[in-house]
Protein backbone atom coordinates (compact mmCIF):
# COMPACT_ATOMS: atom_id res chain seq x y z
CA UNK A 1 0.00 0.00 0.00
CA UNK A 2 1.40 3.30 -1.02
CA UNK A 3 1.41 6.99 0.81
CA UNK A 4 -1.72 7.59 -1.77
CA UNK A 5 -3.89 5.41 -0.42
CA UNK A 6 -6.69 6.58 0.83
CA UNK A 7 -7.94 6.10 4.34
CA UNK A 8 -10.61 4.01 5.12
CA UNK A 9 -14.01 5.87 6.28
CA UNK A 10 -14.86 5.42 9.87
CA UNK A 11 -18.42 6.62 11.54
CA UNK A 12 -18.50 8.89 14.12
CA UNK A 13 -18.33 7.98 17.78
CA UNK A 14 -21.91 6.49 19.39
CA UNK A 15 -22.82 9.49 21.35
CA UNK A 16 -23.69 6.59 24.20
CA UNK A 17 -20.25 5.02 24.12
CA UNK A 18 -17.77 6.66 27.23
CA UNK A 19 -20.25 8.17 29.17
CA UNK A 20 -20.57 6.06 32.44
CA UNK A 21 -17.05 4.51 33.67
CA UNK A 22 -18.35 1.52 35.22
CA UNK A 23 -20.63 0.34 32.49
CA UNK A 24 -20.29 0.51 28.44
CA UNK A 25 -22.71 1.77 26.23
CA UNK A 26 -24.26 -1.99 26.15
CA UNK A 27 -24.35 -2.42 29.35
CA UNK A 28 -21.02 -4.38 30.14
CA UNK A 29 -18.34 -3.86 32.77
CA UNK A 30 -15.92 -1.38 31.77
CA UNK A 31 -12.14 -2.25 32.06
CA UNK A 32 -10.58 -0.65 34.76
CA UNK A 33 -6.33 -0.65 34.64
CA UNK A 34 -4.50 -0.45 38.05
CA UNK A 35 -0.97 1.20 38.51
CA UNK A 36 1.16 -1.44 39.14
CA UNK A 37 4.84 0.89 39.08
CA UNK A 38 5.11 4.48 38.45
CA UNK A 39 8.07 3.54 35.50
CA UNK A 40 6.91 7.25 33.94
CA UNK A 41 6.57 10.26 35.40
CA UNK A 42 5.70 13.14 32.91
CA UNK A 43 5.44 16.49 32.68
CA UNK A 44 3.53 18.62 29.78
CA UNK A 45 5.63 21.73 30.20
CA UNK A 46 2.74 23.76 28.80
CA UNK A 47 0.53 23.45 25.66
CA UNK A 48 2.01 25.89 23.19
CA UNK A 49 4.05 24.99 20.31
CA UNK A 50 5.73 26.99 17.38
CA UNK A 51 3.56 25.34 14.65
CA UNK A 52 -0.07 24.03 14.25
CA UNK A 53 -0.23 20.14 13.33
CA UNK A 54 -3.28 18.88 11.29
CA UNK A 55 -3.77 16.10 13.38
CA UNK A 56 -2.46 16.82 17.08
CA UNK A 57 -4.38 14.92 20.10
CA UNK A 58 -3.14 17.76 21.87
CA UNK A 59 -4.55 20.69 20.00
CA UNK A 60 -0.64 22.43 20.37
CA UNK A 61 -0.27 25.64 18.12
CA UNK A 62 1.21 29.07 19.01
CA UNK A 63 -2.34 29.89 20.16
CA UNK A 64 -3.02 27.31 22.38
CA UNK A 65 -2.42 28.15 26.05
CA UNK A 66 -4.95 25.95 27.90
CA UNK A 67 -1.90 23.97 29.74
CA UNK A 68 0.36 27.18 31.51
CA UNK A 69 3.88 26.64 30.99
CA UNK A 70 5.35 24.15 34.44
CA UNK A 71 7.86 25.97 36.38
CA UNK A 72 11.07 24.73 37.47
CA UNK A 73 9.94 24.71 40.91
CA UNK A 74 6.63 22.55 40.28
CA UNK A 75 8.65 19.55 38.51
CA UNK A 76 10.92 20.25 41.72
CA UNK A 77 8.15 19.15 44.16
CA UNK A 78 6.67 16.54 41.94
CA UNK A 79 10.01 14.92 41.99
CA UNK A 80 10.66 15.23 45.71
CA UNK A 81 7.08 13.63 46.04
CA UNK A 82 8.27 10.51 43.44
CA UNK A 83 11.48 9.85 46.10
CA UNK A 84 9.23 9.35 48.73
CA UNK A 85 7.27 6.76 46.91
CA UNK A 86 7.12 2.82 47.10
CA UNK A 87 7.51 2.79 43.21
CA UNK A 88 10.34 4.01 42.37
CA UNK A 89 10.22 6.32 38.78
CA UNK A 90 12.70 4.94 35.95
CA UNK A 91 12.72 7.85 33.73
CA UNK A 92 10.89 11.05 33.49
CA UNK A 93 9.39 12.66 30.03
CA UNK A 94 8.63 15.77 28.85
CA UNK A 95 6.22 16.74 26.66
CA UNK A 96 4.06 20.04 25.14
CA UNK A 97 3.14 21.68 23.02
CA UNK A 98 6.71 22.05 22.34
CA UNK A 99 8.72 21.59 25.37
CA UNK A 100 12.01 23.52 24.26
CA UNK A 101 9.03 26.27 24.26
CA UNK A 102 9.09 26.77 27.93
CA UNK A 103 12.32 28.35 29.57
CA UNK A 104 12.92 26.36 32.37
CA UNK A 105 13.38 23.08 30.58
CA UNK A 106 17.33 23.21 30.83
CA UNK A 107 16.57 23.47 34.99
CA UNK A 108 14.23 21.01 34.88
CA UNK A 109 16.37 18.82 32.88
CA UNK A 110 19.26 19.46 34.58
CA UNK A 111 17.54 18.67 38.22
CA UNK A 112 15.93 15.38 36.76
CA UNK A 113 19.05 13.95 35.38
CA UNK A 114 21.60 14.85 39.09
CA UNK A 115 18.71 13.18 40.92
CA UNK A 116 19.82 9.94 38.87
CA UNK A 117 16.87 9.89 36.87
CA UNK A 118 16.53 8.77 32.48
CA UNK A 119 14.93 11.91 31.13
CA UNK A 120 12.95 11.86 27.81
CA UNK A 121 11.93 15.01 25.65
CA UNK A 122 9.45 14.78 22.82
CA UNK A 123 10.09 17.52 20.17
CA UNK A 124 9.62 18.65 16.92
CA UNK A 125 13.56 19.78 16.94
CA UNK A 126 12.83 22.88 14.97
CA UNK A 127 13.80 26.71 16.46
CA UNK A 128 13.18 26.29 20.29
CA UNK A 129 15.76 23.42 20.54
CA UNK A 130 18.12 25.04 17.86
CA UNK A 131 18.02 28.00 20.64
CA UNK A 132 18.97 25.52 23.53
CA UNK A 133 21.68 23.58 21.77
CA UNK A 134 24.12 25.24 24.36
CA UNK A 135 22.35 23.84 27.32
CA UNK A 136 21.40 20.72 25.72
CA UNK A 137 25.79 19.84 25.12
CA UNK A 138 26.32 21.15 28.67
CA UNK A 139 23.43 18.46 30.13
CA UNK A 140 25.13 16.01 27.43
CA UNK A 141 28.60 16.55 28.78
CA UNK A 142 27.22 15.35 32.05
CA UNK A 143 24.47 13.27 32.02
CA UNK A 144 25.81 11.14 28.78
CA UNK A 145 23.00 9.07 27.35
CA UNK A 146 20.82 9.70 30.31
CA UNK A 147 19.28 12.29 27.99
CA UNK A 148 17.19 11.19 25.36
CA UNK A 149 15.25 13.15 22.60
CA UNK A 150 12.01 12.05 20.50
CA UNK A 151 12.26 13.61 17.37
CA UNK A 152 8.68 14.29 15.80
CA UNK A 153 9.27 13.25 11.94
CA UNK A 154 5.28 12.41 10.81
CA UNK A 155 6.53 10.86 7.68
CA UNK A 156 9.79 10.03 6.14
CA UNK A 157 9.14 12.02 2.86
CA UNK A 158 9.25 15.45 3.02
CA UNK A 159 5.97 16.41 1.52
CA UNK A 160 3.71 14.02 3.42
CA UNK A 161 6.01 15.23 6.45
CA UNK A 162 4.59 18.91 5.71
CA UNK A 163 1.18 17.83 4.83
CA UNK A 164 1.14 16.81 8.34
CA UNK A 165 3.21 19.90 10.15
CA UNK A 166 2.95 22.62 7.52
CA UNK A 167 4.78 24.11 4.37
CA UNK A 168 8.71 24.66 5.86
CA UNK A 169 8.65 21.97 8.47
CA UNK A 170 10.75 19.67 6.78
CA UNK A 171 14.57 21.11 6.61
CA UNK A 172 14.19 22.99 10.21
CA UNK A 173 13.16 19.52 11.50
CA UNK A 174 15.78 17.57 9.54
CA UNK A 175 18.55 20.10 10.68
CA UNK A 176 17.82 19.48 14.34
CA UNK A 177 17.93 16.18 14.21
CA UNK A 178 21.07 15.83 12.24
CA UNK A 179 22.93 18.43 14.68
CA UNK A 180 21.59 16.01 17.05
CA UNK A 181 23.10 12.70 15.33
CA UNK A 182 26.17 15.02 14.43
CA UNK A 183 26.18 15.44 18.70
CA UNK A 184 26.21 12.63 19.38
CA UNK A 185 22.98 12.48 21.29
CA UNK A 186 20.65 9.55 22.11
CA UNK A 187 17.88 10.06 19.96
CA UNK A 188 14.82 8.16 18.24
CA UNK A 189 12.22 9.19 16.18
CA UNK A 190 8.36 8.95 16.21
CA UNK A 191 6.23 8.57 13.11
CA UNK A 192 2.60 7.89 12.39
CA UNK A 193 0.33 5.95 10.46
CA UNK A 194 -1.88 8.51 9.08
CA UNK A 195 -0.98 7.01 5.58
CA UNK A 196 -0.90 3.23 6.32
CA UNK A 197 1.82 2.06 4.69
CA UNK A 198 3.00 -1.43 4.50
CA UNK A 199 6.56 -0.66 3.97
CA UNK A 200 6.57 2.49 6.40
CA UNK A 201 9.98 1.64 8.72
CA UNK A 202 11.93 0.67 5.18
CA UNK A 203 10.93 3.71 3.94
CA UNK A 204 12.48 5.58 7.20
CA UNK A 205 15.39 3.27 7.20
CA UNK A 206 16.23 4.90 3.56
CA UNK A 207 15.74 8.22 4.34
CA UNK A 208 17.75 7.76 7.67
CA UNK A 209 20.59 6.24 5.70
CA UNK A 210 20.08 9.09 3.32
CA UNK A 211 20.64 11.74 6.05
CA UNK A 212 22.82 10.03 8.31
CA UNK A 213 20.75 9.58 11.03
CA UNK A 214 22.08 6.49 13.66
CA UNK A 215 17.91 5.81 14.18
CA UNK A 216 17.79 1.69 13.39
CA UNK A 217 13.67 1.78 11.93
CA UNK A 218 13.46 -2.05 12.63
CA UNK A 219 13.50 -1.44 16.62
CA UNK A 220 10.10 -0.21 17.70
CA UNK A 221 11.88 1.68 20.81
CA UNK A 222 13.99 3.49 18.53
CA UNK A 223 11.21 4.33 15.29
CA UNK A 224 7.41 4.45 17.44
CA UNK A 225 5.01 4.97 14.99
CA UNK A 226 2.05 5.85 16.43
CA UNK A 227 -1.86 5.29 15.58
CA UNK A 228 -3.74 8.01 14.45
CA UNK A 229 -6.43 9.11 17.61
CA UNK A 230 -9.64 11.53 16.84
CA UNK A 231 -11.63 11.56 19.61
CA UNK A 232 -14.65 12.21 17.12
CA UNK A 233 -14.29 8.88 15.53
CA UNK A 234 -15.71 5.41 16.16
CA UNK A 235 -13.95 3.15 17.83
CA UNK A 236 -15.13 -0.03 20.56
CA UNK A 237 -15.47 0.29 24.31
CA UNK A 238 -13.05 -2.23 26.62
CA UNK A 239 -14.89 -4.42 28.88
CA UNK A 240 -13.01 -6.95 31.04
CA UNK A 241 -13.28 -9.77 28.64
CA UNK A 242 -11.33 -7.48 25.95
CA UNK A 243 -7.77 -8.14 27.68
CA UNK A 244 -8.26 -12.20 26.89
CA UNK A 245 -10.00 -11.49 23.60
CA UNK A 246 -7.07 -9.25 21.93
CA UNK A 247 -4.48 -10.97 23.88
CA UNK A 248 -3.20 -7.88 26.05
CA UNK A 249 -2.40 -7.66 30.01
CA UNK A 250 -3.51 -4.64 31.46
CA UNK A 251 -0.28 -4.34 32.79
CA UNK A 252 0.89 -3.31 29.38
CA UNK A 253 -1.16 -0.08 28.84
CA UNK A 254 0.24 3.16 29.85
CA UNK A 255 -1.68 4.01 32.56
CA UNK A 256 -0.46 1.17 34.47
CA UNK A 257 3.04 2.05 34.62
CA UNK A 258 2.69 6.39 33.71
CA UNK A 259 0.86 9.44 35.16
CA UNK A 260 1.26 13.06 33.91
CA UNK A 261 1.47 16.62 35.64
CA UNK A 262 -0.33 19.32 33.92
CA UNK A 263 -0.77 23.05 35.20
CA UNK A 264 -4.05 24.35 33.24
CA UNK A 265 -4.74 28.20 32.30
CA UNK A 266 -5.66 30.08 35.52
CA UNK A 267 -5.08 27.10 37.79
CA UNK A 268 -3.38 27.60 41.19
CA UNK A 269 -1.18 24.13 41.17
CA UNK A 270 -0.75 21.56 38.63
CA UNK A 271 -3.03 18.14 38.88
CA UNK A 272 -1.97 14.75 37.79
CA UNK A 273 -3.85 12.83 35.47
CA UNK A 274 -3.54 8.97 33.81
CA UNK A 275 -1.44 9.50 30.93
CA UNK A 276 0.02 12.05 28.15
CA UNK A 277 -3.23 11.51 26.20
CA UNK A 278 -5.60 13.45 28.63
CA UNK A 279 -4.55 16.51 29.99
CA UNK A 280 -7.58 18.52 29.39
CA UNK A 281 -10.45 16.17 30.62
CA UNK A 282 -11.41 16.56 34.09
CA UNK A 283 -12.89 13.77 34.43
CA UNK A 284 -9.52 12.10 34.14
CA UNK A 285 -8.13 14.57 37.36
CA UNK A 286 -6.45 12.56 39.92
CA UNK A 287 -5.61 15.19 42.33
CA UNK A 288 -2.55 17.68 43.18
CA UNK A 289 -0.04 15.13 44.26
CA UNK A 290 1.30 11.52 42.99
CA UNK A 291 0.19 9.71 46.32
CA UNK A 292 -3.37 10.27 45.75
CA UNK A 293 -3.15 9.34 41.69
CA UNK A 294 -1.90 5.49 42.50
CA UNK A 295 -5.57 4.62 41.92
CA UNK A 296 -6.86 2.55 38.91
CA UNK A 297 -8.26 4.23 35.50
CA UNK A 298 -11.20 3.24 33.80
CA UNK A 299 -10.59 3.21 30.59
CA UNK A 300 -13.58 5.38 29.69
CA UNK A 301 -12.41 7.58 26.71
CA UNK A 302 -11.78 7.28 23.06
CA UNK A 303 -8.09 7.56 23.61
CA UNK A 304 -7.98 4.51 25.63
CA UNK A 305 -9.38 2.40 23.14
CA UNK A 306 -7.91 3.33 20.12
CA UNK A 307 -4.01 4.06 21.18
CA UNK A 308 -3.18 2.23 24.45
CA UNK A 309 -5.16 -0.86 24.06
CA UNK A 310 -5.99 -1.16 20.07
CA UNK A 311 -3.42 0.35 18.99
CA UNK A 312 -0.65 -0.90 21.43
CA UNK A 313 1.39 2.17 21.65
CA UNK A 314 3.22 3.78 24.75
CA UNK A 315 4.85 6.87 25.06
CA UNK A 316 7.34 6.18 27.30
CA UNK A 317 10.89 5.15 26.25
CA UNK A 318 10.16 1.56 25.55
Amino acid sequence: MDSSTPLVTVPALDPAKFRDPLVTAKGEQRAVVALTHLRTLWFNTGSLCNITCQHCYMDSSPKNDDLAYLTAAEVAAYLDQAEKLDRPVEEIGFTGGEPFMNRDLPAMLADVLTRGHRALVLTNAMKPLWQKRQALLDLKAVHGNALALRVSMDHHTPEKHEEERGDGTWAPMMKGLKWLAEQGFNISVAGRTLWTEADARAGYAAAFARHGIPVDATDPAALVLFPEMDADLDVPEITVHCWDILGVAPETVMCASSRMVVKRKGAAAPVVVPCTLLPYDPAFDMGPDLAGAARSVALNHPHCARFCVLGGASCSAG
